[in-house]
């Protein structure tokens, strides 16, 4: 029951998944905030990762997220978007228990290996789930209202990402400087909240309606589905800009936390309240920046969806069609 799809959506079942996502969404900050960034490269760091691995595990999210582009063929198969998302998730969230046993299971090479296999996991799953989320979020919210909803839910989620961060940062330069040899097993207790925290996402993921996929007689071959953006200058001129935009930023940041543990040796508390400092300027102008997009923007869209190479995002977009894999 809880995956069923319907036909026409109430009133009060779009304010209900409405509210629904934004709950999700302060799950996922949560879950986010205690097994990603500082935090997750300090636990590499202490399992005695090189240079090399600290790249690579800042690369393996956006490598994986290609896996979007064989899982939009899994939706139009499927037709139901609630059940990939919710089973993806759960899946890939599972992985943090992984992640988590890491310091009482392995040690050496077979600790950073472990991790590396966690990461990979979570985000191909993840990309999976992503790739379904995006369609299905455009078909339930209001297209007047995008910019205003993603705003206000990107806003309430920075505020509890500032929260969580500065303490659990506290938390782990307690552990440190208070029991030093268990350090590792305080970065074990993170990414076991950051599993709960998941687990409560996952729930409300279960509680937002999905209302019915539009497919239309007409069948249009897989290869061509994935080409149709192409045909618009202004996406081209987008993916570029944004190819060359993540490229540098993503040259440097992976080794910032690096440098400030390794060569500046400052606290976690203050290397989180840089980080904290930072989300506060970009929610300050979250509010604005989505009435912009809802007054200018000629083509509704999900904010979040320009950020990575986005087949699954076009596809959520554009004209469904029926697709054919050959």
């Amino acid at each position: 029951m809880w995956f069923k799809v319907k036909d026409i959506l109430t009133e009060h079942e779009i304010e209900y998944g409405m509210k629904a996502v934004i709950r999700d969404g302060m799950a996922s900050t949560a879950m986010t905030t205690f097994t990603g960034g500082v935090f997750l490269t300090a636990f590499a760091l202490n399992l005695g990762a090189s240079n090399y691995i600290i790249g690579l595990l800042a690369a393996i999210p956006p490598i994986t997220q290609l896996i979007q582009i064989p899982s939009i063929y899994l939706v139009e198969k499927l037709g139901n978007r609630k059940a990939i998302v919710v089973t993806t998730s759960l899946i890939s969230r599972m992985f943090w228990l992984l992640v988590a046993a890491i310091p009482f299971l392995f040690s050496g090479f077979s600790a950073i290996n472990c991790l590396i296999a966690g990461l990979a996991l979570y985000s191909v799953f993840g990309a999976v789930s992503g790739c379904a989320w995006n369609p299905w979020l455009r078909d339930l919210l209001p297209q007047a209202r995008l910019g205003d909803f993603f705003s206000r839910r990107m806003k309430v989620s920075a505020i509890l990402g500032i929260i969580f961060s500065l303490a659990a940062a506290g938390y782990i330069d307690y552990m440190k400087n208070s029991f030093p040899q268990q350090e590792m097993y305080g970065y074990s207790f993170l990414f076991f909240l950051g599993f709960v925290a998941g687990m409560i996402g996952v729930y409300f993921l279960a509680t937002i309606p999905e209302p019915r996929m539009i497919r239309p007689k007409e069948s249009m071959h897989f290869l061509k589905v994935l080409c149709e953006p192409f045909k618009d200058e202004n996406f081209k001129n987008l993916m570029a800009f944004l190819g060359a935009w993540t490229f540098a930023v993503n040259l440097a940041a992976p080794f910032f936390t690096v440098y400030m543990l390794k060569r500046l040796n400052l606290d976690m508390a203050v290397i989180i309240a840089l980080s904290a400092f930072s989300q506060l300027v970009h929610l300050l102008f979250l509010r604005i920046w989505g009435k912009f997009t809802d007054k200018f923007s000629k083509n509704q869209c999900l904010p979040s969806a320009g950020r990575c190479f986005s087949a699954a995002y076009w596809h959520g977009l554009l004209r469904p069609c029926r697709i054919n894999m050959f």
